[in-house]
């Protein structure tokens, strides 16, 4: 434990950004999850509405810093080629 009153303040200032970063991630990955239970339950029109929902929530994310630009880019590609490849073998 810290003895000096500014290093205490920044183990207690740490933990509460860290608890809010954490339910961000948890908060894409639920959105996430959401969305591919319904492209597994070939729920296209529910999967079509909500892309948006889910790319705005990676995105908020990614304004908040929690994710890099190329880590966001990449789970935003990888939920629209899951919907194009569901789209096509229907």
């Amino acid at each position: 434990m810290p003895n000096i009153k500014s290093a205490k303040k920044r183990v207690l200032t740490s933990q509460k950004k860290n608890e809010i970063n954490t339910a961000k991630k948890s908060r894409v990955k639920t959105a996430i999850k959401k969305y591919n239970a319904a492209l597994e339950a070939g729920d296209i029109a529910l999967a079509e509405q909500l892309l948006p929902e889910t790319v705005s929530i990676i995105d908020r994310a990614y304004s908040d810093g929690i994710y890099k630009k190329n880590t966001v880019a990449r789970k935003k590609a990888t939920l629209c080629r899951a919907l194009d490849k569901a789209k096509a073998n229907k």
